[in-house]
């Protein structure tokens, strides 16, 4: 196909405003005039001609290369691949037009035989778009998804070119993050310090009237209240991020994932800790919590369940204090799923909270899929809480909203899983026991297997998990007597000279106790004893023989 490079000037005739062009006296000056190139392109599918054209090169030799490039891009295709042949010449047009550099000639050559776009020009928002369309997972993962990508990734890399996305973009994203997390609490202080001073200032007069308007106005005019993004929702953007050029490079758009190289702040989740008596002491003084995450003691549990005992959901308490389900599992099981007569029940569904609205789900993982072992008196508990389902039926009559689950509102309908935890919540304090989260109360069902020397396999099993790495790794704090048990037990192994002496004094002394109690040590004591033995004998004998 016809190309060619020449020189041309863009000088204008002062009274009519057209290019001289080869009637310009400068035009034989060296550096007066640029050069161009055109390239003639395959013709349209409707035979109309079309070309790339380009100029302002300050030389023939630049310019000789630019066509040189474009040359090579057209000959990527072979003449036998009409379609390959129409996507060049398409790229080229396009680049001709908008003026955006040449692409890459290996990486062009790349993305035709992959059967990508040869121009990189799709986004992160779009692409991100793309992306969140083709999710199927549940409503409230995919709101999730869809929070990362509405506040985080659009507004701070939404307008990358998604094939030129690095892991310094994202570097600075989540200093961005940080950066506004600063803003954030620093707004929230300077609202909530003008807010406490209109509070201060009275209600009569018209002075302080006056001034209470204006702080109003002011306080108005504030950024509102705002949470900060915490490490955790981070590392959530991240993985939203990650997922998504994952796919990605899945089909083939990109090869390189930024995500999965940035470096963020790391997240620590608090570790479980018992309510000892010394923590209790503690909050009894200060109301503050060890941890977020508190677990009672078998005592303080028994304690709380007892409290409970006439609830109406007592066997829900009950059940998630043994057998360690999530709320919104205990929520959705289903009769079918629960047998008495076998001791066990299948997790196979749950019930999940989407803002504050409610829908059945399966269980998020494969190991969510699971059955439970139910102890006797477990079962005892839900025969009796079956029992009472069955009265407030016959007591609703056609009212009654038959959803076939465990544990339901009082006319049968779903169970909310928000309001399950305020009750739970209430009932803690009334009890007066120290305060854990109903989540919590999970937490306490594994250290108690935990302690009860379950093996970690079945503790995991029955709690759902994964792995068993997890299990070890939330519940790492476990009852104090079995850390004393370890202890000793360890203890053990080692053998000191200094305790072998110190138990031989300790049996010594034990003995001589045990001596003197008997009446051995002290003379007097003896003879008394020894006449007494005497009196005996002497009484047994002349006892008459029948």
């Amino acid at each position: 196909m016809k190309g060619s490079t020449y020189r041309r000037c863009s000088c204008r005739d002062p009274k009519t405003g057209k290019e001289l062009g080869t009637s310009c006296p400068k035009r034989n000056s060296r550096n007066h005039c640029t050069y161009s190139i055109r390239q003639e392109l395959p013709p349209r599918e409707d035979g109309s001609r079309r070309s790339f054209a380009r100029g302002g090169y300050d030389s023939r030799k630049a310019a000789q290369a630019d066509l040189d490039h474009v040359r090579a891009l057209l000959g990527l295709a072979e003449s036998d691949d009409p379609e390959g042949v129409e996507l060049i010449a398409t790229m080229l047009a396009e680049v001709s037009s908008e003026k955006t550099p040449l692409p890459e000639v290996e990486e062009t050559r790349r993305r035709l035989k992959a059967g990508q776009d040869l121009i990189g020009s799709l986004t992160v928002s779009e692409w991100l778009d793309r992306w969140l369309v083709g999710k199927r997972i549940r409503k409230s993962g995919l709101n999730r998804y869809e929070t990362d990508i509405r506040v985080h990734l659009k507004p701070r890399i939404g307008n990358r070119r998604l094939d030129r996305l690095r892991v310094s973009h994202l570097s600075e994203m989540f200093t961005d993050i940080r950066d506004a997390n600063a803003q954030i609490l620093e707004q929230n202080v300077q609202r909530r310090a003008a807010i406490d001073e209109l509070a201060a200032v009275p209600w009569k007069g018209a002075e302080n009237r006056v001034r209470r308007k204006a702080m109003k106005a002011a306080i108005d005019a504030m950024p509102p209240f705002r949470r900060v993004t915490g490490p955790a929702t981070r590392l959530h953007v991240k993985a939203t991020l990650r997922a998504a050029l994952n796919d990605a490079i899945g089909q083939q758009i990109i090869t390189f994932n930024p995500a999965a190289h940035v470096e963020i702040d790391p997240v620590r989740k608090p570790k479980a800790l018992v309510w000892t008596d010394e923590r209790v002491a503690k909050w009894e003084q200060t109301g503050e919590k060890p941890s977020p995450v508190m677990v009672w003691t078998p005592k303080q549990t028994g304690a709380f369940l007892d409290f409970v005992a006439e609830d109406r959901l007592y066997a829900m308490w009950h059940l998630i204090a043994f057998r360690g389900l999530r709320r919104g599992e205990a929520c959705g099981q289903p009769w079918s799923e629960t047998n008495l007569n076998t001791h066990s029940l299948a997790v196979s569904s749950q019930l999940v909270q989407d803002g504050w609205e409610l829908e059945a789900s399966e269980p998020k993982t494969d190991s969510g899929y699971r059955v439970v072992a139910l102890d006797d008196d477990t079962v005892n508990v839900l025969k009796r809480h079956r029992e009472r389902q069955y009265a407030d039926r016959e007591e609703w009559g056609s009212a009654w909203v038959e959803t076939g689950h465990v544990f339901t509102q009082e006319d049968g309908s779903w169970l909310h899983p928000g309001k399950v935890t305020d009750l739970f919540e209430r009932l803690v304090a009334a009890s007066g026991l120290p305060p854990i989260r109903l989540h919590d109360l999970r937490h306490g069902a594994a250290t108690l297997m935990l302690a009860a020397d379950i093996d970690i396999k079945i503790v995991s099993d029955t709690l759902g998990h994964s792995d068993t790495r997890i299990t070890r790794d939330i519940y790492q704090s476990v009852l104090p007597q079995v850390g004393k048990n370890a202890a000793e037990a360890t203890a053990k192994l080692v053998p000191l000279q200094r305790k072998a002496e110190e138990e031989k004094a300790a049996r010594k002394a034990a003995k001589k106790a045990k001596a003197k109690k008997r009446g051995k040590g002290n003379p007097k004591d003896k003879a008394r004893a020894q006449a007494k033995k005497k009196a005996r004998s002497e009484a047994k004998r002349k006892k008459p023989k029948k």
